[in-house]
């Protein structure tokens, strides 16, 4: 029995995770957590009963309370109930999905509380990996990726000896705007960004799937997760979004994880390993009707906040906390309709030409450099420089 609490459970990943809980009773939900959806948080903990839920938005969490008081299900709020649903003694298992930096102080806490982490939330490695990798060293909890790519790469590294990889090829689906050059993108429309041509998933991350931020993300993951140069990995372009990344190792090999773009398939794979388990639900891949595989080279130039995204891993330090706080405000700018598509990577390139990096920043510190960032990118929308 395998006991989790899922931090942003009514999000795209959260509720994919929920759609498995159903299909095997070895799972028990004992934690929910979410932003401000109450109306599904409240289906959820009627139906999985854990006995504790958060809210992060506290007047929404009084809210829910209220709805539940003919439960026994716990109702907390803010960055205390995140904590409190991670450290949980009843779980075993924290599915982190949560969008963001926020995720960051609860996942520290789980680790230091002995709990495994199905992980997919990328800022946390992003932003803090330095402290999150030593620390699952050292509590001896397995940290397992939920992330389609990283996923992939964990699977294709699974049995081998890890020191013979030379390098990690990750995929990207190249998003809505593949091939596109940059005066294309001038009057790309919010409805043209969340058009993704393979996977159904949050705003957010489709944005940065458009941008190709989300695989300068990735790269600065997977160097964490994988104790890899971030030269050694390599972004590939592969439009049918099958090859989910691949390991080349010292002697040529080239290992593969291939299968049918499903977020379930990785997140099934984080919760129950070692083992594989029957996939109850969904199509699988079939080669006769795929009929090929085609892979292209990233276009840097027009997408360059993945360039921004290799720059800010080989600074490390805070700069990849800049570069994710800045892609963070300019991309809820841009779904609130205050600033273009292409104002993203720059607003992230104007935010790391400013800052002073902190070459081994503290947890507070890293909090701090992301609100000094958010504040830095507000103040030039302000006035007015970028659209």
């Amino acid at each position: 029995m395998r006991k989790l609490a899922i931090l942003g459970s009514t999000g795209s990943i959260g509720t994919q995770t929920l759609e498995i809980v159903r299909d095997y009773p070895e799972l028990e939900i004992k934690a929910l957590a979410a932003g401000s959806n109450i109306d599904l948080l409240e289906k959820q903990a009627r139906e999985f009963h854990p006995s504790m839920v958060c809210v992060f938005d506290e007047k929404k969490a009084k809210e829910l309370k209220e709805n539940l008081k003919d439960t026994e299900i716990s109702v907390l709020a803010g960055m205390e109930g995140l904590i409190a649903c991670a450290t949980l003694a009843e779980a075993d298992t924290v599915v982190t999905a949560l969008v963001g930096m926020i995720g960051i102080r609860p996942t520290i806490e789980a680790i230091k509380a002995g709990k495994d982490i199905a992980l997919a939330n990328k800022e946390t490695l992003v932003t803090a990996g330095h402290l999150i990798m030593p620390l699952v060293k050292e509590k001896k909890v397995s940290l397992l990726p939920v992330d389609s790519e990283h996923s992939a790469i964990f699977q294709s590294l699974n049995g081998e000896d890890w020191k013979k990889a030379s390098k990690i090829i990750l995929t990207a689906s190249g998003g809505p705007f593949r091939q596109k050059k940059r005066e294309d993108l001038e009057t790309v429309t919010l409805q043209d960004a969340l058009k993704h041509p393979n996977w159904a998933m949050g705003q957010k991350i489709t944005i940065d799937s458009a941008t190709m931020v989300n695989k300068g993300l990735e790269v600065m993951e997977a160097a964490w997760l994988f104790d890899m140069e971030i030269d050694k990995i390599q972004v590939v372009v592969h439009p049918q979004s099958i090859i989910h990344s691949m390991v080349e190792y010292e002697d040529g090999s080239v290992i593969a994880q291939l299968g049918l773009p499903d977020m379930k398939i990785p997140i099934q794979y984080a919760l129950f390993y070692p083992r594989r388990m029957e996939m109850k639900h969904g199509e699988r891949l079939d080669f006769i009707k795929l009929k090929q595989l085609t892979f292209e080279e990233p276009d840097m130039e027009t997408f360059y906040g993945l360039r921004l995204g290799y720059e800010a891993g080989r600074m490390g330090g805070s700069m990849p906390t800049v570069y994710n706080a800045a892609n963070e405000w300019a991309v809820s700018a841009f779904l609130r309709n205050e600033i273009g598509f292409l104002s993203i990577p720059a607003l992230i390139q104007e935010a790391m030409n400013q800052h002073k990096k902190i070459a081994n920043p503290s947890l507070n510190e890293i909090l701090n450099v992301e609100e000094e960032t958010y504040d830095f990118v507000k103040g030039i929308v302000e006035k007015g420089d970028f659209w």
